[in-house]
């Protein structure tokens, strides 16, 4: 299959004759298939087009990787292809099987009550949870498929999806594991970002769906994972889209073709000096960290050298954050007086905002700060709130006028919640990983935004923040081409690499 798509073969080009190229056209052709009934919405043009891609995929047995940009409505795609297959009976005989995130279980439920009222669906979660595969579709989490896996693995199920499916981008966890267990005739993965790190997270999602097609994980290294990030082989890059193309569906918001009635997301990169304290202590962090990285190598070095940088991070957030004690006063830190200036514009004019963090702490110290200056309680989702908790905050965010400012910690809040209330995003700190990021923001922009998006992005001057992000941005144009940056990079710097980097400018 993959030399007939690339029509080539080591390297060489090689003919088709007229039949297998009549047998590739129908493998990559888009003909209509009608819409199943009971589908309460009215799909977009795309949408329909992915909905009849992932019909055509799942009656060859080719596994899909739909992998739409945020907000583009990867799961009512997915729903309808259900419905579809309950109108066949496919359903009846078999059950279909969704495992998503757990912040994202009341969301499938909902949407699937919503678009597709004839599914009957039960969500297998809790500590009361009961077992019922008598359904259309059943919905679990990442965690619980672990802990009951010999269950899940005796049912046989019709369909597999699995939602944010970065989360089984680690061949060696336990996670991937357990999921790559279950039998089903028909596999579907959904992401928004289907490489945040490496092109190797691709190989493992692949593995899942179709698997043996991109070889071992050794092989994929060797052919396409050095060639492509380490030299930039455009010949392998094109060889890896021609053939994956019939197995991987992505489309973006920003074309305009694809979408034309979401407004625009207009970014900001917002600069600040570190306050005189700010500054002393950064240049104290890095003189003492320098002099013990420079005694140490491998593991021991690369672990030192992420301590740095998240101690940094945390000394520009706020001195708090990192001393653990002494004053909270937002003039001690230039980016949280930043903050203020861009909050005191937002809810003069009456609108909404989401606030970023990737910490819990710097989160607490937000919401204290925030309350003291505007007498109003911001509302804080984070990774300790239980599922109820957090579609509370959603829901009070979305429906009450009072509700202006929205802070979430990043790995918490960062994908799957729909907040279009807000025309605002603020990344407070940033990931250094602009897939991250980049599903950060669409929590507002997506389908249902009706305002411009303003996304502003804090950052430090002189410091490794506006270093970092200046070398990301270079990085781009490897990043659009097959792989998002990362973090891990860093830790590989050289002794004077890295000085250059942390040094106060």
């Amino acid at each position: 299959m993959q030399i007939a798509l690339a029509e080539e073969y080591d390297g060489m080009g090689i003919s088709l004759t007229d039949e297998v190229r009549e047998a590739i056209r129908e493998l990559t052709k888009s003909y209509t298939i009608e819409l199943p009934t009971g589908l309460n919405a009215r799909l977009r043009p795309y949408q329909e087009n992915g909905f009849q891609w992932l019909y055509r995929n799942s009656r060859i047995a080719l596994g899909s990787l739909i992998a739409d940009d945020m907000g583009l409505g990867k799961t009512i795609q997915v729903i309808t292809l259900l419905l579809k297959l309950r109108d066949e009976g496919v359903l009846d005989k078999k059950p279909a099987l969704a495992i998503v995130p757990t912040s994202l279980l009341t969301n499938w439920e909902k949407e699937v009550g919503k678009f597709a009222p004839g599914l009957t669906t039960h969500v297998y979660h809790g500590q009361k949870r009961n077992w019922h595969p008598d359904c259309h579709l059943m919905i679990t989490s990442y965690g619980i498929l672990r802990s009951d896996l010999k269950q899940f693995e005796e049912q046989a199920w019709s369909v597999l999806i699995i939602d944010e499916a970065q989360n089984i981008k680690n061949p060696g966890t336990d996670q991937t594991r357990a999921v790559k267990k279950i039998r089903a005739g028909m596999k579907i993965a959904m992401t928004g970002t289907p490489v945040e790190n490496r092109l190797t997270d691709y190989w493992s999602i692949m593995d899942f769906l179709n698997r043996g097609y991109l070889g071992s994980e050794k092989s994929f290294k060797e052919e396409y994972s050095i060639p492509i990030q380490l030299y930039r082989d455009q010949h392998r890059i094109d060889y890896f889209r021609r053939i994956t193309s019939p197995l991987i569906l992505r489309r973006l918001k920003t074309d305009k073709s694809i979408i034309q009635d979401l407004p625009d997301k207009i970014e900001n990169d917002q600069y600040c000096a570190l306050t005189k304290n700010q500054a002393a202590l950064y240049e104290e962090v890095v003189k003492n960290s320098l002099e013990e990285i420079n005694t140490l190598t491998g593991m021991a070095r690369s672990g030192m050298v992420f301590k740095l940088l998240t101690a940094l991070k945390q000394v520009c957030n706020h001195p708090h954050q990192f001393v653990k004690s002494g004053s909270t006063q937002p003039d001690l830190s230039g980016k949280t007086v930043l903050l203020f200036s861009l909050l005191d514009n937002i809810l003069d004019s009456n609108e909404k905002t989401l606030v970023f963090t990737q910490y819990k702490e710097m989160g607490d110290l937000l919401v204290e700060l925030i309350t003291k200056r505007y007498n109003t309680n911001p509302l804080f989702l984070h990774g300790s709130l239980s599922r109820t908790k957090r579609d509370e905050m959603v829901t009070a965010f979305e429906e009450d006028t009072l509700n202006k400012i929205f802070i979430l910690s990043l790995k918490a809040g960062g994908t799957g919640l729909n907040l279009t209330g807000a025309s605002n995003v603020i990344h407070y700190d940033l990931w250094w990983n602009p897939a991250v990021e980049n599903q950060a923001t669409d929590r507002a922009y997506r389908i249902g935004q009706t305002k411009n998006v303003m996304v502003y992005r804090l950052l430090t001057t002189g410091t490794l923040e506006e270093k970092i992000n200046d070398m990301i941005r270079n990085k781009k144009e490897l990043a659009d081409m097959t792989v998002n940056t990362g973090e891990k990079w860093l830790g590989e710097l050289s002794n004077k690499e890295l000085k250059e980097l942390v040094g106060l400018r």
